[in-house]
């Protein structure tokens, strides 16, 4: 069997930045072990799989998996997904907005926008908590800890410099679980800067994390007073974005580019 493969960095405006996702357009849904195996394979953060919709209620369903499960939600795999199905002649090069049907997340949306795209996500708020079992393990006291049951966790410092140097013990943090430790300070180049870590998910440090973003928008948006801000995720790689708040959605605008297209070759 031959499966489309398209290798695509995600709010990132060059090669070898932002976080990478594999996506794979499919005609129907393949068993969720092959679908575990195969993104297993590809070893990114993620791999989205997308089907045509005949619900209805959205253009094509979406799936995420990592190397080891599948996720909830995933934002920079949505991206790219939007990327590719909105430039692609087999796709709908023509239009200007795609949605998703989802699991778990509910309807997701990509539009066009000026040098790049928009993504809606759900936005996800977090509450005054404690963990000290993680703060022991990022190795660094935060300012503040929220928390969401959902799994994602945001960790104020006082500086971008504080969480640059942050070295936390990523096998003591997998053993708590499978959540985002989403650790985060002012910028100094953007208005907010971010690392997440989420080992329990089969990813020690995320390049470019969507789903963070869509938990530290309602945080960062309350904190400065505005809408809209500046983003960027000090990973290795890097990744940059626009967030947004609109009701009761985030909107996280990038740009993904196309790095790899070819054909996955799957036994029959």
């Amino acid at each position: 069997m031959r499966l489309p493969y398209v290798h695509v960095d995600a709010f990132a405006d060059r090669p070898f930045a932002g976080n990478q996702a594999a996506v794979m357009p499919l005609r129907e849904w393949l068993p969720d072990a092959v679908l575990q195996a195969i993104a297993e394979e590809n070893n990114f953060a993620e791999t989205a799989f997308v089907v045509r919709d005949s619900s209805g209620e959205a253009d094509y369903e979406l799936r995420w998996f990592t190397p080891t499960e599948e996720v909830r939600l995933c934002g920079h795999a949505t991206l790219a997904s939007g990327h590719l199905l909105l430039t692609h002649a087999d796709h709908l090069p023509d239009a200007h907005v795609v949605t998703f049907r989802t699991r778990q997340a509910g309807i997701l949306e990509v539009r066009r926008a000026q040098g790049g795209y928009e993504l809606a996500l759900p936005a996800i708020r977090t509450e005054p908590g404690e963990w000290p079992e993680a703060v022991a393990l990022l190795g660094a006291e935060p300012r503040e800890v929220r928390l969401n049951p959902d799994g994602y966790g945001i960790y104020l410092f006082d500086s971008a410099d504080r969480v640059r140097a942050l070295d936390p013990d990523l096998r003591g943090l997998k053993a708590l679980g499978n959540d985002q430790f989403i650790c985060t300070a002012p910028g100094d180049r953007t208005d907010v800067l971010s690392r997440v870590f989420v080992p329990g998910g089969g990813v020690d440090e995320d390049s470019f994390t969507g789903s963070a973003h869509a938990c530290l928008t309602p945080f960062w948006s309350e904190r400065l007073g505005r809408e809209r801000f500046t983003a960027h995720q000090a990973s290795a790689r890097g990744g940059d974005a626009t967030c947004r708040m609109d009701g009761d959605r985030v909107w996280l605008a990038g740009q993904c580019v196309t790095v790899v297209e070819g054909v996955f070759l799957l036994p029959d």
